[in-house]
């Protein structure tokens, strides 16, 4: 061992302790507590920076992508979302922004050893997708949602030059039909599949080559197949890979090509060889007699997607009574009241609902109602987050969910129609949503709508301070109803308002607030030109965009603003806004 004074220099103390704290931050994995750690102090700043293997950018115009891979240069995984969630309704004009190709260069000067992305609603190109496979040889999950841009050619590339690609999932993505098996560009060889969703794509594949694949993926678990897959193809799809855990099927149904009904295929031993399926998903097109042959499985699901399935309650019943362990349901509201009441009877485990409405109409009375609500409330204490839509609703039965169900995280409640009160006392909303702020103390996320007064907003204000993410729709008085919000919920990071009576001093209310948000939406409200350029002025780091949904030029001399949108940003307005979208 060599001695102090004999070539040797001890690490100095400063030194040691750098390199203890690179070590315990690499256990932080938390986004919130990597953020409050590289506040404490500049060497805090420095480790922190060091050690983070997983990026998230929240707001792909929030920083420059310089920036951040020059903080961040060790990054393994990257999660970038581009359009707010309002643009997944039709509300962001087309060709708004979020491209890809900036951020996706950067990373691939920084970070050549990339393995995770994780696009959401981003524009994305075929170059992008070259720019991907070509970049990042150690690529293992490519995941994109809700994007746009991109076709069958990208795919290609992606799937003949990514060999060790693990995850290819596209979900509600937009992909432009260029006529390439892209199917067929996966390697030759044993590949390193776990997860290919590929529900989106509204064209035919080529299903021998999809065949092909499964038998040489092995280590497959999950696969979400478009409407093209028949029902025959998928029982062939089933026998060769049994190790699925996550099955999706698009087409539930006999095609026009099927089997006689003297050859008829056993879909039930099919689907009960598959002992470790835990989630099925899809079911676009469903022919109700067979859903029989996933008896076999639901035993052991934890996830029932139905949500593109038009099912009544008989069919969801004869289902929903098999599955003890689920803890992840969507539905269509065409499951009614008495379906919702068979699964709260069933499913004691339930922790996520999703009710969704098979059209949005406002002149009928609907399929679910209050006494839907109640039963789950009732039967699934552990209820965690729900979606709502319904027609009608009492301040009584959403009462009684904040009691049953004090563990919900998100609660969103989209009473379709404008303003419509509880319809058995004819009440405002207030004392429901006001309960639910007051008894879910964990509450984080919170969607409002139906006749709402200021008072509901006081609730929220008052008890909400949890509350990260608020969307409203068709709802409140006056301007204080934002401003009990903005100064009453110190955790708001999003805050999404549409067709409400609010004005210009819920602008002016929010000078102190919004740098600690992430982004304000509010479109069909009474915003002025003149008070979102005072905000502007006032907060330079905050860029405010107004536009209309159409694709036409904003004219200055519109008396109110159609849309608002504002986000916070470390590098100043974008410079690849199209004419329609003025940047104050």
């Amino acid at each position: 061992m060599t001695r102090p004074g004999y070539g040797y220099d001890p690490p100095s103390p400063d030194q040691v302790l750098e390199n203890v704290l690179e070590d315990v931050l690499q256990f932080l994995t938390c986004r919130s507590d990597r953020n409050a750690a590289s506040l404490v102090c500049k060497s805090w700043y420095q480790a922190e920076a060091l050690t983070r293997s997983d990026l998230f950018i929240g707001n792909c115009y929030a920083v420059a992508p310089r920036r951040a891979t020059d903080r961040f240069r060790r990054v393994r995984s990257v999660l970038l979302k581009g359009k707010p969630r309002f643009a997944d309704f039709g509300l962001m004009p087309f060709n708004w922004g979020a491209h890809s190709t900036r951020w996706l260069a950067a990373f691939a000067d920084a970070y050549p050893c990339l393995e995770r992305i994780y696009l959401k609603r981003m524009s994305i190109t075929d170059y992008d997708l070259g720019l991907i496979a070509n970049s990042f040889s150690s690529l293992k999950e490519l995941t994109l949602v809700c994007c746009e841009g991109f076709g069958t050619s990208g795919l290609a590339v992606i799937a003949s030059k990514c060999r060790q690609l693990r995850v290819l999932d596209l979900f509600e993505d937009e992909v432009n039909h260029d006529e390439v098996d892209w199917i067929s560009c996966f390697p030759e060889t044993r590949t390193c599949l776990e997860s290919l969703t590929f529900d989106c794509v509204e064209f035919p594949i080529n299903f021998t080559a999809l065949e092909k694949l499964l038998a040489r993926s092995p280590n497959l678990k999950k696969l979400r197949l478009n409407r093209f897959v028949s029902i025959e193809q998928l029982h062939r799809l089933l026998v060769r890979a049994p190790q699925l855990t996550h099955l999706g099927t698009a087409s539930f149904s006999p095609s026009e090509a099927g089997q006689p009904p003297e050859q008829e295929l056993d879909y039930r031993a099919a689907f009960a060889a598959c002992k470790s399926l835990v989630c099925l998903s899809g079911f676009r097109e469903i022919a109700p007699e067979y859903l029989p042959a996933i008896y076999p499985v639901c035993a052991n699901l934890t996830s029932l997607n139905f949500s593109y399935a038009n099912i009544n309650a008989e069919h969801l019943r004869s289902v929903i009574c098999h599955c003890h362990k689920l803890q992840t349901l969507w539905v269509l509201d065409t499951v009614g009241d008495e379906g919702l009441q068979a699964a709260a009877a069933t499913c004691k485990d339930l922790r996520e609902l999703r009710l969704f409405p098979i059209e949005v109409r406002e002149d009928t009375e609907g399929f679910v109602s209050e006494v839907g609500l109640l039963a789950v409330s009732e039967g699934c204490r552990k209820l965690r987050s729900i979606l709502y839509f319904c027609q009608r609703m009492t301040n009584a039965a959403v009462i009684a969910m904040s009691k049953n169900c004090p563990d919900l995280v998100v609660f969103r409640l989209c009473i379709m129609g404008r303003h419509r009160p509880d319809h058995v006392t004819n009440e405002p909303m207030d004392e429901g949503f006001g309960a639910i702020v007051m008894n879910c103390k964990k509450l984080t996320r919170l969607a409002v709508s139906g006749l709402l007064t200021d008072k509901a907003f006081a609730y929220i204000g008052k008890y909400g301070k949890l509350v990260r993410t608020l969307s409203v729709a068709f709802a409140g008085d006056t301007d204080m109803a934002l401003k009990y919000v903005l100064e009453g919920c110190p955790k708001l990071q999003k805050l999404e308002v549409r067709d409400s009576p609010f004005g210009d001093s819920v602008l002016r209310a929010g000078l102190h607030h919004f740098y600690n948000m992430r982004f304000v939406w509010m479109s069909a409200c009474k915003l002025t030109f003149p008070a979102c350029g005072e905000i502007a002025r006032e907060m330079p780091h905050l860029v405010v965009e107004v536009f209309t949904v159409q694709e036409v030029p904003v004219e200055e001399e519109d008396e109110f603003v159609d849309t608002l949108y504002m986000y916070r940003s470390l590098e100043g307005p974008r410079n690849d806004a199209p004419e329609y979208v003025r940047i104050l």
